[in-house]
């Protein structure tokens, strides 16, 4: 990923998870927990000359997760937990909050108010699709358009948006071939980036396998969204 977003001139924030603290089933894999998955995460960001990401689930979090992590990832369904919201920012590393489910576009703004009010100013608000009945997400695109005339920065997180939450019974389904559909649809309005998972092999993913780009259409598809995003802006 790091050499294909050399190629492309895109700017590349490398995302994994030390817990998957909200798995379907109690038996999926979660990882390695916080100390050493930040550990490991921190080693990829010096190796390689990235910034690098991941989610903290707890304000206890915040503090061993800052250490090594450049970006620190709220998750949709805690992105109204106050304590966990000032943790990140007292941390003074940027924040990315991913818009719950559960959320209208404008209820962000609240968001936006607690991060200043704590003191961040760098952060970022991520859609990723809201509830449509049992099992189901659905992205309003308008949502990305109302975001950012707030004065908001605009993620558009296309895999997470074509996920089926607990649509295969014991773990997350998805429709991971519309994903690059809808990162196509959130460039054209207007989008300050793309999250993507991306998986050499999606079918023996550990995670959101259903979801998932296969790693050698990406680059294509890079080249399609640099292309539509010259054309629309």
């Amino acid at each position: 990923m790091q050499e294909i977003a050399g190629r492309t001139g895109i700017h590349f924030l490398f995302k994994a998870s030390f817990d998957k603290a909200n798995r379907t089933s109690i038996q999926s894999f979660r990882g390695p927990g916080v100390h050493e998955g930040c550990r490991i995460l921190g080693e990829i960001a010096k190796e390689l000359a990235i910034p690098v990401t991941t989610d903290i689930h707890t304000a206890e979090q915040a503090d061993i997760a800052a250490a090594h992590i450049d970006l620190l990832q709220i998750p949709s369904f805690l992105c109204r937990q106050t304590d966990l919201l000032e943790a990140a920012a007292k941390t003074g590393r940027a924040v990315n909050v991913k818009k719950g489910q559960f959320l209208a576009p404008w209820d962000t703004v609240n968001i936006a108010d607690k991060m200043r009010v704590f003191g961040c100013e760098h952060f970022l608000i991520t859609e990723r699709g809201t509830t449509f009945g049992y099992n189901n997400l659905v992205a309003d695109m308008r949502s990305l358009y109302w975001m950012r005339k707030e004065g908001l920065p605009v993620i558009f997180d296309a895999t997470h948006s074509v996920q089926r939450p607990g649509g295969l019974g014991g773990t997350t389904g998805g429709d991971g071939e519309l994903a690059p559909v809808l990162a196509r649809a959130a460039v054209a309005p207007g989008v300050d980036g793309l999250f993507m998972e991306v998986h050499s092999d999606p079918a023996n993913a550990l995670s959101d396998g259903p979801n998932q780009i296969p790693l050698e259409f990406i680059e294509d598809l890079l080249v399609k969204l640099i292309a539509i995003h010259h054309a629309a802006h």
